[in-house]
């Protein structure tokens, strides 16, 4: 039996790429993506996320392709790789997946604890322009899904039952575009359930 992601976990989602896309693989445990069908190729070094397509880009007729990123990583090192894709001017959309734990090694909290909106300021910072969030709960941002202090201009907040058209908007962009897909780990969720710092749904 091939490991599998948890029941309830969010990369059972975001790490889905629209018919004709390639995904590549990241540190984390999305890797598991591989084992799915997923047309999710194998990763490279943690912080090095992207930086194989940067290589691979000008000698193929592959126009564009995903990166997941897990929010650890994206913390760790991974902002250096985005940075490095975005000086290399090649067409790649980043996946960071959000999930608020270091869930492969625990359910750590992420070093430095970074929201969602501080995540996108940074992306802005560094140059990547367009810039989705994906979330299963939008009302969190504020009314309409819009976050009044925690996002830069331009930057877009869909339900989860968008991401499909979101990623297809996204691999239509020119250069680097980053889509945030924003959910707790499940595991971490239920710990937190049973320790009562988060609500207990009643479905």
């Amino acid at each position: 039996r091939v490991p599998y992601f948890c029941s309830g976990c969010p990369h059972n989602t975001s790490t889905k790429v629209p018919e004709g896309s390639v995904a590549l693989a990241g540190i984390g445990c999305h890797t598991m993506a591989l084992h799915m069908n997923r047309s999710t190729l194998p990763p490279t070094q943690m912080g090095g996320e992207g930086l194989n397509w940067t290589g691979i880009a000008p000698f193929t007729d592959t126009p564009h392709v995903f990166q997941n990123l897990g929010d650890g990583t994206y913390f760790h090192s991974g902002l250096l790789a985005i940075r490095a894709a975005v000086d290399a001017k090649v067409n790649i959309t980043y996946k960071i997946l959000a999930n608020d734990a270091v869930a492969m090694t625990g359910g750590q909290p992420v070093e430095g604890q970074l929201a969602v909106g501080e995540i996108a300021s940074q992306l802005r910072a560094e140059r990547v322009q367009r810039i989705a969030v994906v979330s299963d709960d939008v009302g969190k941002y504020g009314p309409n899904g819009v976050n009044v202090g925690g996002f830069p201009d331009g930057v877009t907040v869909h339900p989860r039952a968008d991401l499909d058209a979101v990623q297809r908007e996204l691999r239509e962009t020119p250069g680097i575009s980053a889509l945030i897909y924003d959910q707790t780990c499940a595991a971490e969720k239920r710990r937190r359930r049973k320790r009562g710092k988060m609500p207990d749904p009643p479905k």
